[in-house]
């Protein structure tokens, strides 16, 4: 079992703690620049860059120290939420003439929410990019039907099976399948696989 991204509160409370140190240094600097302080315009423009330089910086670092993990079968992916966890595990692989077959299991993991959520609210999963890459780095999709049906709403406690169907040429070497967060937020949260540089979380076919 791995989580993506960890310490998912935290994480999420530095990426908007920081936007908001962002901007109430920017409206210091306005102040200043309004007012005509020259050392408050001086320290409120510093903090300005410095601030999401800083966070870029050890967004960047934890990219660069991360490395690839592998899933081996039974093993589940959860993405994180700020008060609840969807885990994702592959249940089946098949040929069917040239496609290859993924059966995926998107599971609400009960045990991770939280007390204050209400126990049958739904969840809404994130958009998902899901294809398989080989040993040489060649990707290949997953059918858009697929997609689409990783997108329904869970309530605590409940699953589903997706059919994933990709055409994979036969003896590909090492094929594994990465099943990722495809919103544009998610490159932004440390810790998380969709940062730059950061390495992925795998499952073994």
């Amino acid at each position: 079992m791995v989580l993506m991204p960890p310490f998912a509160p935290i994480v999420v409370l530095l990426f908007l703690g920081s936007i908001a140190a962002t901007m109430l240094a920017a409206a210091v600097f306005v102040y200043g620049a309004v007012r005509g302080i020259p050392a408050v315009r001086k320290w409120a423009g510093i903090a300005m860059l410095a601030i999401p330089a800083a966070y870029g910086a050890l967004l960047s670092l934890d990219g660069l120290r991360s490395r690839d993990r592998v899933l081996q079968p039974g093993g589940r992916k959860y993405f994180c939420e700020i008060d609840c966890h969807l885990a994702c595990s592959v249940e089946r692989v098949e040929r069917k003439g040239a496609f290859t077959v993924v059966t995926l299991k998107t599971w609400f993991d009960e045990s991770t929410t939280s007390p204050m959520r209400p126990k049958e609210a739904p969840l809404y999963p994130n958009p998902r990019q899901v294809y398989i890459q080989d040993a040489s780095g060649r990707r290949y999709p997953a059918s858009p039907e697929g997609l689409r049906d990783l997108s329904r709403p869970l309530i605590p406690g409940q699953s589903y099976l997706t059919r994933l169907v990709f055409d994979l040429p036969e003896g590909v070497r090492d094929p594994r399948l990465f099943v990722g967060d495809a919103d544009p937020v998610s490159s932004f949260l440390l810790f998380h696989e969709q940062g730059p540089f950061h390495r992925k979380i795998w499952f073994a076919l």
